[in-house]
């Protein structure tokens, strides 16, 4: 039985307990069934589920209850799927007659007629062609279209899937479904009646909407008709359902209607061209217009070119006045027929003019909401006329120019994608033949220089001719420098560096014009070659430029020669040609190359190596090997005279500034030959790096002779390189590798372990003693600090147990170097397999150190993850056992290590062997359970959960101590939790995508991208699941605090825009604002009048005005805005209260006796406060004004102020006081120097004193 219905059926089987009578009822007719298949000896099949229950649905039908009937035929539709063809053909008559029965659509529910439908598509998709021309399968089908149209919107639904994937699938050999005809005439009768029953009309236009058919021709026109005619109905859904309908359709169009008919079908849709406000319309019928004229330029090319220009005219609007979507939609269906309508033999023609003319009014300032899809459409544009472009769109070119220009235009990014389009399309030349550079003796005075062209040249410029780059932008480039030099040398340093970027920017071009050029043989000169070769040796800011283009060019005529395909820009006969002639300058480069990379610093020589590897896959192999055979000579030359550089000279800022020795330059040139030498030099190579890596005094050479050694042995098989490797490896290199592994540095560690990995891969069984001998040594390798090199060692080990695994015989005695074995002691010959491999690195258990031992167990965690299929069970449970006595050991480097490899055996052993240690593996683990360093407890955790998952919560339950049972209860929690909330997540994602929202299958990409993954299955095992879960429960309250105040903070936003609506609410509708200057009124034919328009309200962005500060006593006084608005607030409030004062009868006592001196105030106890008064508060209303000069007479003089006091009896300072805090200056006021004035009396030499110092006492003292 099939794997997909005995998962459906055994989900029936356990609804035999639930609360449900359907379900009860479901699971007792199919266990019951069940039961009556095993008494009859039949098969658990298919078949035998389809007799039975067909038997029961016979004897049922017309005497049973209507509810046994309904489950019978929802167990059908479960297993007829998994019937044969050939018997439901043979049992056709028979399900047709019993079907039928059963849809009385006055009295069957819902579910039974779902039922229903599902077996009837089942059988009605069996049947071949022959049987579709029976009267009871087409009275069927039609019972089907009739169910598409049911008010009822489940039934509905149903039937039309069942109809739409019936139609999709013609019986063979038929193209045409034979139910088609009935199809086409129940949708055209349904249509025509669309204004007396438009529901009937929606229903069917949803079902063409979702159905992929080709409709029979003879119906086909009667059928465009009938759509075409539903828009003039002025019901706005039928119309946009139709246009919808009518895309659907369209995919047989081609083949049912012909020239003429396909035309007048075309204007009669682009008759009905919707609003452009309504949008649902508008796009549909953009959409047809889109498919429509798609299909038409390939019926007749020349006439829907004649029809493109009218089209998008009448198009272009949607742009202007559309919604957003509309605006979208317009600009797509364009670009689709800017792209398909425009044949090549019509490119050049004067039709494309008026194409031209149109898109350029979309530049018009009315356009400029959506000049971000205008841009788009004139890139698309120049990308299809291609050459032809020019000079018919040079207008339109000159002026998305000067709209870049403009300072405050917006969209720049937009604007230079047109350029960089033109510049493909049309070429440099016409390029700034168009919009010239105005630099140097190119200068306009008329026009600014476009210096901001040259960048953008640089990454579009494509198979444009190399002698416009010689002739005209060298001399440019030249100019430049001559003029930065000038004005260097007449100390203008701002000018000169501008001409230098500017010169270093036109040579910047090189690189496009590289790019396969059509003219190599006749403009890459010797005289241009020599002024490249001497501006790398002589310009070191031009190198990476010169290189990159060289090397581009090199790669691409390479690549060119060895295609066959004949789809670039040159034939294979031309790339030949370029190569060839390219390879007559490459020994004078290279040698050129090889001076300038001995001379250049050693943190930037990158580019020069892939220069040189370019040129030498061009040049011939007696070239190279004449060339290695200097560089050899001058390595030899170098050794003789090279010490081993200080560490401080082998730093990265060293080498930014110093080149490094000229021994380790001349090794590296020669690694970089190393792919094109023959077996002698090869040979001459590996005796060097034989003695570099022998030798420990430079560690640097020492890396380099195990890289040259790698470099060869990568080599493809049956290369020279391969075969001497091959045939030193037993006589020189394992010897070699055995004996100086005791003085191995530190930074050649990785290039080692490569090598030993590669040595490994094809080891003869007279060489398998390398395996044991080097083993250690890769062990420890996957401790290394650096990445790389654990991740070499890792390959390395795997490597090495490949070929064990592939059998042999291991001289143990040349691993220990001993031949005095005698014959009565035990074999020195050991057999290699997987098993003796895993029993080699085990010895590493024994070491003495921690950190073997470490290494040990990861590098037995990583084998046992490669190789558990080759390996008995009794092995991998011994070296179980062995690792788990690790695990409980005190040194925490073990012990993590340990942790690992239990986490590789919880996920990749089988159940039945994990089971019975089950107890040992849970109770080692638990002594980490409270250790938090190092992420032990997050570990022992993890590992726990990875055993829940696998053998289940209750079998880890009955192997945990008493003492550990809450972290098992925790667990518990944290699963029931996780599930709660999938199950919630499941049902929200139901509900938005029910209301067509897809915010959550957005979320669940971006968390499924989020998760962290580490390239192999064996890290995501050991180290991507720890992040899955937190340390401790006490994160919880946590987290769910953090989501509570997210949840608030999202609430919060909601109330503050609206209705709860939050970030969805509909955004305000767009205006336009014109930013005023201070030059006079905005001149509105000026060109560049549209950079004042704005499409964001400026006001928004408030500036503060600058005022100027008021002069006082000769000082400049800076108010404080809050100060003058609060006094501001106080004077209008007594302004206010006097008025009102003066109208109830010239005095406010309320007023007063909140502000007078004897002020007072209510506490909310009822008790009478009197407010604090400081010292020096002014006290309005105690002096009484008096009008006679006797009353002024009488009125005591002011007493001398006090200290700290004025005049007037205020505090000194108490203009700076602070208005809330205690602080000592006022905002808005000078900051001073103290708050009591000083005295320049008491400021004068001598003056100060201090109390019996002073000149009149010590002269008193004297004189004693």
């Amino acid at each position: 039985m099939e794997a997909e219905l005995e998962q459906q059926l055994s989900k029936i089987r356990v609804q035999a307990t639930s609360k449900a009578p359907h379900q009860q009822q479901h699971a007792a007719m199919l266990l019951a069934v069940e039961e009556t298949i095993k008494e009859q000896g039949a098969p658990a099949e298919p078949a035998s589920y389809f007799a039975t229950l067909l038997t029961l649905l016979e004897q049922q039908a017309g005497t049973g209850p209507k509810g046994l009937s309904g489950t019978i035929i929802y167990l059908l539709s479960i297993v007829l799927p998994g019937v044969s063809h050939l018997m439901l053909r043979a049992k056709f008559s028979t399900m047709m007659a019993v079907l039928s029965q059963s849809l009385d659509l006055a009295s069957a529910d819902v579910a039974l007629l779902r039922s229903v439908i599902s077996c009837l598509e089942t059988v009605l998709a069996a049947q071949d062609a022959g049987s579709w021309g029976l009267p009871i399968s087409q009275g069927t089908f039609r019972s089907l279209l009739a169910l598409s149209t049911d008010s009822k919107p489940k039934i509905r639904k149903r039937a039309q899937e069942a109809v739409s994937a019936l139609l999709s699938r013609p019986p063979p050999p038929a193209v045409v479904h034979p139910a088609a005809q009935i199809t086409a005439r129940f949708v055209i009768d349904t249509l025509s009646a669309a204004k007396s029953d438009a529901q009937a009309a929606l229903h069917i236009l949803q079902l063409l909407k979702t159905t992929d058919m080709i409709w029979p021709s003879e119906e086909f026109g009667s059928l465009c008709e009938a759509l075409m005619q539903l828009p003039k109905l002025n019901m706005p859904f039928v119309t946009t359902l139709s246009f919808q309908a009518i895309e659907s359709v369209f995919s047989s169009a081609t083949e049912s209607l012909d020239e003429d008919q396909f035309r007048d079908l075309l204007i009669d849709i682009v008759d009905l061209k919707p609003n452009a406000n309504d949008p649902q319309a508008s796009e549909a019928w953009l959409k047809i217009i889109q498919k429509g004229y798609t299909a038409y330029a390939q019926i007749s090319p020349d006439a829907c070119f004649q029809s493109l220009p009218d089209l998008i005219d009448l198009i272009i609007p949607d742009i202007e006045l559309g919604k957003p979507s509309t605006r979208e939609a317009a600009a797509q269906c364009i670009w689709a027929t800017i792209r398909e309508c425009i044949p090549d033999s019509m490119l050049g023609s004067t039709g494309i003019a008026q194409v031209i003319k149109t898109l350029a009014s979309g530049l018009s300032y009315r356009y400029r909401e959506s000049w971000a899809l205008v841009f788009l459409l004139i890139a698309a544009l120049f990308q299809r006329l291609s050459k032809f472009a020019h000079p018919s769109m040079d207008g339109v070119l000159t002026e998305v120019a000067n709209m870049r220009m403009e300072p405050e235009f917006e969209l720049k990014n937009e604007a230079d994608a047109v350029l960089g389009a033109a510049v493909r399309a049309i070429g440099p030349q016409a390029f700034l033949e168009v919009l010239p550079l105005n630099l140097g003796g190119d200068l306009r005075k008329d026009q600014a220089g476009r210096a901001w062209l040259l960048p953008l040249m640089k990454s579009h410029i494509r198979n444009a001719p190399l002698k416009y780059f010689v002739d005209t932008m060298l001399p440019l480039a030249d100019s430049l420098s001559v003029q930065g030099k000038q004005f260097a040398s007449k100390g203008r340093e701002i000018e000169a560096k501008v001409f230098s970027a500017l010169s270093q920017q036109v040579w910047a071009l090189l690189g496009g014009f590289f790019n396969v050029p059509a003219d190599i043989l006749k403009s890459f000169t010797p005289s241009f070659a020599q002024r490249l070769a001497v501006e790398l040796l002589e310009s070191p800011d031009l190198r990476p430029t010169i290189c990159g283009a060289l090397q581009t060019l090199l790669v691409a005529v390479h690549t060119l020669a060895n295609d066959d395909s004949g789809l670039g820009p040159l034939t294979k006969q031309q790339a030949l040609a370029a190569q060839t002639h390219l390879a007559q300058f490459a020994p004078d480069y290279l040698a050129q190359l090889f001076n300038v990379f001995a001379q250049s610093p050693g943190a930037n020589r990158g580019y020069m190596i892939n220069t040189i590897t370019a040129f030498l896959a061009v040049i011939t192999s007696a070239d190279i090997n004449a060339t290695f055979a200097r560089v050899c000579a001058m390595l030899d030359e170098a050794l003789k005279t090279h010490k081993p550089p200080a560490a401080a000279e082998l730093t990265e800022r060293y080498l930014e500034a110093h080149s490094p020795p000229n021994a380790h330059t001349m090794m590296d040139l020669a690694i970089i030959m190393t792919p094109y030498l023959d077996t002698e030099h090869s040979l001459m190579l590996v005796r060097a790096a034989h003695m570099l890596a022998k030798q420990s005094e430079d560690q640097t050479l020492q890396k380099k002779g195990y890289k040259a050694i790698s470099r060869l042995a990568e080599q493809p098989t049956g290369s020279a390189a391969h075969q001497l490797i091959e045939s030193t490896l037993g006589a020189q290199l394992i010897p070699m590798l055995i004996e100086s592994a005791e003085s191995v540095a530190i930074s050649s560690r990785r290039e080692r372990l490569s090598l030993i990995a590669l040595l490994s891969r094809n080891l003869a069984d007279d060489q398998l003693h390398f395996i044991p001998a080097m083993l250690s040594e890769v062990i420890l390798g996957t401790k290394e600090a650096n990445e790389r090199a654990r991740s070499v060692a890792f390959d390395a080990l795997l490597t090495m147990g490949k070929r064990m695994s592939q059998g042999g015989v291991i001289n143990m005695a040349a691993v220990t170097g001993d031949v005095s074995i005698d014959d009565d002691d035990e074999s020195p010959q050991q057999l290699a397999n997987t098993e003796e491999f895993f029993k080699m690195i085990a010895a590493g258990l024994a070491a003495q150190t921690p950190h073997m031992i470490s290494a040990t167990i990861a590098a037995i965690s990583r084998a046992l993850f490669e190789f558990q299929s080759l390996l008995s069970v009794d092995f991998v449970v011994e070296l179980l056992s062995t690792v788990l006595m690790f695990v409980v050991n005190n040194n925490r480097e073990i012990a993590k290590s340990s942790l690992g490899f239990v986490k590789i055996i919880a996920v990749i052993l089988p159940k039945d062997v994990l089971e019975p240690h089950l107890g040992e593996i849970v109770t080692s683990i638990l002594k980490w359970s409270h250790e938090f360093k190092n992420k032990m407890r997050l570990k022992c955790r993890h590992i726990l959960d990875r055993l829940v998952r696998r053998l289940g919560l209750d079998a880890v339950e009955k192997v945990m101590p008493d003492e550990h049972m809450k972290l098992l209860a925790n667990m518990r929690k944290r699963q029931q939790r996780s599930k709660r909330g999938k199950e919630a997540t499941a049902v929200g994602g139901q509900q938005q995508q029910a209301e067509g929202n897809g915010a959550t299958q957005v979320e669940a990409a971006a968390s499924a991208a989020s998760k962290k993954t580490f390239g192999n299955a064996y890290e995501d095992i050991l180290y991507g699941s720890e992040s899955e879960l937190e340390d401790s429960d006490d994160e919880e309250p946590n987290t769910m605090a953090a989501k509570g105040a997210a949840k608030g903070k999202g609430a919060k936003a909601d109330r503050k825009n609206g209705n709860g609506q939050g970030s969805s609410a509909p955004a305000k509708a767009s205006g336009a604002w014109i930013k005023e200057d201070a030059e006079g009124p905005l001149d509105f034919l000026d060109r560049s009048a549209f950079t004042h328009f704005s499409t964001t309200n400026p006001t928004t962005k408030e500036r503060r005005t600058p005022t100027a500060p008021k002069m006082k006593g000769g000082k400049f006084v800076f108010e404080d805005p809050e100060e003058e608005a609060r006094k501001a607030a106080a004077a209008a409030a007594m302004a206010a209260a006097a008025q009102a004062g003066g109208e109830a009868g010239g005095e406010d006592y309320y007023l007063q006796s909140l502000t007078s001196k004897d002020a007072f105030y209510h506490t909310p106890g009822q008790k009478v406060k009197f407010p604090k008064r400081k010292a020096g508060d002014d006290d309005d209303d105690v002096e009484m004004a008096s009008d006679n000069e006797d009353a002024t007479a009488a009125q005591p003089k002011p007493m001398p102020a006090k200290r700290g006091k004025d005049n007037s009896g205020n505090a000194v300072g108490r203009e700076f006081r602070a208005k809330k805090a205690q602080g000592d200056v006022k905002r808005g006021n000078i900051d001073p120097f103290a708050y009591i004035p000083l005295n320049p009396k008491s400021m004068k030499k001598g003056a100060v004193s201090v109390k019996g110092n002073s000149k009149k006492e010590k002269r008193a003292r004297n004189m004693k």
